[in-house]
C-alpha cells in the first residue's frame, strides 16, 4: 500500500467528519434545551460583542445624585454606589468574562491537547509530560492567581495566566487518554509501516481523531472556568476599577447587600446564566459527539 492510498483510505474518524456525520446542528436542533441554552449564549455573546451601541449608557459615568437607585424605566437594573447604570456595566463585564472564559478555554486547550496528544505518540516522553500534568494539578488556580498577581500585579492577565494553567492539566489527560486508544488502531501502525512521517501521524490520523473529544471536553470546562475567573475578580485579582468586570461587580455590591441588592445580585445573576447556558450546551455537545451515549 503507497502512502497515498493510506491517505485516502486510513483516516478513519477525522474529528471534522465525525461533526459532519453527526449531523450536530440538526441533532442539537431538535434538543429544546440545548437550543435554548444556545440561542441564550449567542444572544448574550452577541450583546457583549455590540456592548457600544447597545448599552443604554456610559458604563463608567458617575452622578452621585443617582446612587443605588432600584430598577426604573430610565434604569431597568438600576444603578450602583457612584450612581452608574448597573444594565450597562453588565452589559461591557459580560464582555470581559466571556473573554477571560474563552481565551483561558482557547490556550489551555492548546497547550494541554499538544501535551497529552505528544505524550500518547512519544512514550519516552509520557512520564515526563504527565509528572507535570500533576504537579499543575496540586496547584488550585485561586492560589496560582494569587502568585501571579504577587509578581505582576492584579489585573485581566493574572486571570488569564491562572486559568490557562488550571486548564491545561485536565484538557492534557482527556487527550492523552483519547490519544492511546486511537494509538491501539491499525491505521497508526500501517502509516509507520509505508513511512508517514511523525507529523503527518500526529497531525492527520492523530489529532483530527482526537478533536471531538476534545472539543466536548472544553465546552463542558467552559462554564468551570468561567466561574473561577470571576470568582477570581470577586476576590479583587481580576479586572481593577473602574473596568467593568462580573466578578468584580459583584464584590463591590456585597457592601450594600441589604441597601441596594440589586448591585450585587445582578451581576451574580448574569455569571449563573452564562454558566448554566454554557454547562446545558457542553452536555448536548457530549450527548451528540460521544459514540458511546448513541443509540
Amino acid at each position: 500500500m503507497s502512502v497515498e492510498a493510506l491517505d485516502t483510505s486510513l483516516v478513519a474518524e477525522p474529528g471534522t467528519g465525525a461533526f459532519a456525520r453527526a449531523g450536530v446542528l440538526r441533532r442539537l436542533a431538535r434538543d429544546r434545551v440545548a437550543a435554548g441554552a444556545a440561542l441564550t449564549l449567542s444572544t448574550i455573546v452577541l450583546a457583549a460583542l455590540f456592548a457600544p451601541w447597545i448599552a443604554p449608557c456610559d458604563p463608567y459615568f458617575t452622578d452621585l445624585t443617582k446612587a443605588m437607585q432600584p430598577p426604573s424605566a430610565q434604569h431597568w437594573f438600576g444603578t450602583d454606589n457612584t450612581g452608574r447604570d448597573v444594565l450597562s456595566r453588565v452589559i461591557f463585564g459580560t464582555r470581559s468574562t466571556l473573554m477571560l472564559g474563552l481565551v483561558g478555554v482557547f490556550v489551555g486547550g492548546l497547550v494541554g491537547g499538544t501535551l497529552g496528544i505528544l505524550a500518547a505518540y512519544y512514550r519516552k516522553l509520557d512520564g515526563w509530560i504527565m509528572r507535570l500534568v500533576d504537579v499543575m494539578l496540586a496547584f488550585p488556580a485561586i492560589l496560582i492567581g494569587l502568585a501571579v498577581a504577587a509578581i505582576f500585579g492584579a489585573g485581566l492577565t493574572a486571570v488569564v495566566i491562572a486559568l490557562v494553567v488550571a486548564t491545561v492539566p485536565d484538557v492534557a489527560r482527556v487527550a492523552r487518554g483519547a490519544a492511546v486508544g486511537v494509538m491501539g488502531q491499525e491505521f497508526m501502525e500501517a502509516g509507520r509501516a509505508v513511512g508517514v512521517t511523525d507529523g503527518a501521524l500526529i497531525w492527520r490520523y492523530l489529532t483530527l481523531n482526537c478533536v471531538s473529544t476534545i472539543f466536548v471536553f472544553l465546552t463542558l470546562r467552559f462554564g468551570q472556568i468561567i466561574l473561577i475567573g470571576s470568582a477570581l475578580g470577586f476576590l479583587g485579582m481580576g479586572a481593577q476599577p473602574p473596568t467593568a468586570e462580573l466578578g468584580m461587580m459583584a464584590a463591590q455590591g456585597r457592601d450594600f447587600l441589604f441597601m441596594a441588592p440589586h448591585i450585587a445580585t445582578i451581576p451574580s445573576c448574569a455569571i449563573f446564566v452564562i454558566v448554566l447556558a454554557a454547562n446545558l450546551l457542553g452536555d448536548a455537545f457530549r450527548d451528540v459527539l460521544d459514540p458511546r451515549l448513541q443509540t
